[in-house]
């Protein structure tokens, strides 16, 4: 699994790692890819409440008709 490594991963090899992302994409990429990753996780958690509230109106129309 992914999650457990990016807890084992030490003070140098994050300042590693942020190096190496800021060589191949420049300082003036970063933001951008960011803002973009941003939208992303607002865009699903929109979609997960919108799913949810769908849940919520089917057990409702489920318990309205008992």
């Amino acid at each position: 699994m992914i999650i457990p490594l990016v807890f084992n991963l030490g003070f140098w090899e994050i300042v590693i790692i942020a190096l190496v992302v800021l060589l191949l994409f420049g300082g003036k990429k970063i933001p951008e890819l960011m803002r973009g990753l941003g939208k992303g996780v607002k865009n699903f958690k929109d979609g997960m409440k919108e799913v949810e509230n769908e849940v919520e109106e089917i057990k409702k129309d489920i318990d309205s008709e008992k």
